[in-house]
């Protein structure tokens, strides 16, 4: 059987960014991806790079790092950073979503962050494409974001060109293992063994199908819109209660997004489409007038408390990347970090790592 040092399940920006990384420090990598590469969760991703609360630290540390690696991609791919660093304002349109913000801005004062309060008019020099009945605003300087689809194809130009191979149409059925129960490889769906001396699970919502992981699927709908006048109806990211909006840079918008439990459903729905365009449209009327280019709907893959799972589980030869819920763009950079260390033999940080579930992660 043919045999690798790393196979990585899954072909988003997670598993696509462990497979580069490993690749450029010599490993001898294989990423297997069911569909298409960077055509899951990623492909419907606005690419927000805004740190949580509950994973403060870490979410800082992977936003200093996204400059570096958006530079190396852009020149391991040969294609330009599709990186923006505009800057987010976040949006109140009544008192109850103001007082919100009131209690953001003094909690983000607090640890340190930057932010700025806005009267209304000031937000409005800032984007005067905002709606005059704006409430409040906060202004977030360092906040960014990235195209994920360009992330994710620059991470397959530059993970092919550092060695890794890629499989697409290429679907797991199950994981293989040897004496003790270690994981040594991987059975493909047409029965053919492949062997590995570490299996890296990047899987996304589908990462349950093949170990007990407490991964679930939470869908979410998104528009992309576009202006035919060009870019200049935002430049700053948009975030207010239930959406955000996202700007290219080319004319392109990227509304969003729904939160919904229900499963593997990929269905669109009026009433989701609705709704994003309702709240949108009360913040920012002139998104009314641009053309709706695509809808999209993405599985983010969720966890019990809404964070990754990064790290070894409890059987030798199996490491977790899933469960990154909103943040795999985010994440990207320091969870490819992560794997490596743990693949050198180093324990991954108390926040991400399995071992928190145990009992949900142990793997027969």
């Amino acid at each position: 059987m043919d045999r690798h040092d790393v196979i990585v399940i899954g072909g988003g920006v997670i598993g696509c960014s462990i497979a580069w990384r490993a690749a450029q420090h010599g490993l001898r990598v294989l990423l297997l991806e069911r569909d298409q590469i960077g055509h899951g969760s990623t492909h419907a991703a606005a690419g927000m790079l805004a740190p949580v609360a509950a994973l403060l630290d870490l979410g800082l540390a992977s936003v200093a790092a996204w400059p570096g690696f958006a530079g190396e991609l852009a020149q391991a791919s040969g294609t330009p950073s599709r990186l923006r660093t505009d800057g987010t304002l976040l949006l109140a349109r009544d008192r109850d979503e103001a007082e919100a913000l009131e209690r953001a801005l003094a909690y983000r004062e607090q640890l340190g962050l930057a932010v700025a309060r806005l009267l209304p008019s000031r937000a409005r020099e800032l984007e005067p494409a905002l709606a005059p009945t704006l409430r409040l605003a906060l202004e977030i300087p360092a906040e960014a974001t990235v195209d994920p689809r360009w992330v994710c194809d620059a991470l397959t130009l530059a993970a092919a060109g550092a060695g890794a191979e890629l499989r697409e149409q290429t679907g797991v059925v199950a994981l293989e293992h040897g004496g003790g129960g270690r994981v040594c490889g991987v059975v493909l769906s047409d029965g053919e063994q492949l062997e590995a001396d570490h299996v890296v699970l990047a899987a996304g919502a589908w990462s349950a199908d093949l170990a007990p992981v407490p991964v679930r699927p939470v869908k979410g709908q998104i528009m992309r819109l576009r202006d035919g006048d060009g870019p200049g109806l935002l430049r700053r990211t948009l975030r207010f209660e239930h959406g955000y909006v996202v700007p290219r840079g080319d004319g392109g918008y990227v509304l969003g997004a729904s939160v919904e439990e229900r499963g593997f459903d990929l269905r669109v729905t009026a009433g989701a489409l609705y709704e994003l365009l309702r709240d949108a449209s009360e913040l920012v009327p002139g998104l009314l007038e641009l053309e709706v280019e695509e809808i999209a709907v993405g599985l983010r893959p969720g966890s019990p408390d809404n964070l990754p799972l990064i790290g070894p589980a409890l059987t030798d030869g199996l490491i977790l990347a899933c469960g990154h819920y909103r943040n795999g763009i985010l994440l990207a950079p320091l969870t490819a970090t992560i794997v490596l260390d743990v693949l050198a033999g180093a324990a991954p940080p108390d926040a991400v790592a399995p071992a928190r579930y145990e009992a949900q992660v142990a793997v027969a």
